[in-house]
């Protein structure tokens, strides 16, 4: 998924009615390393996409899978 934007990642949070910010510091990340995410910029770590989905109350094949 590396390059590819993750606009489901980046739908499902707005659909939660969070801002970067909010899920950031729900996960324990940084505003920048969600844009990061969002942007194809970022190769999240198994924890941080696992705490994401559980914030977004998502699968892992819901937020990163193709």
């Amino acid at each position: 998924m590396e390059g590819e934007k993750n606009l489901k990642m980046k739908a499902a949070r707005m659909e939660r009615g969070l801002s970067q910010t909010d899920l950031a510091n729900a996960v324990g990340a940084t505003r920048q390393t969600i844009g990061l995410i969002e942007a194809g910029r970022y190769n999240p770590s198994l924890k941080l996409c696992v705490a994401t989905c559980k914030t977004l109350n998502k699968t892992l094949d819901d937020l990163f899978w193709e």
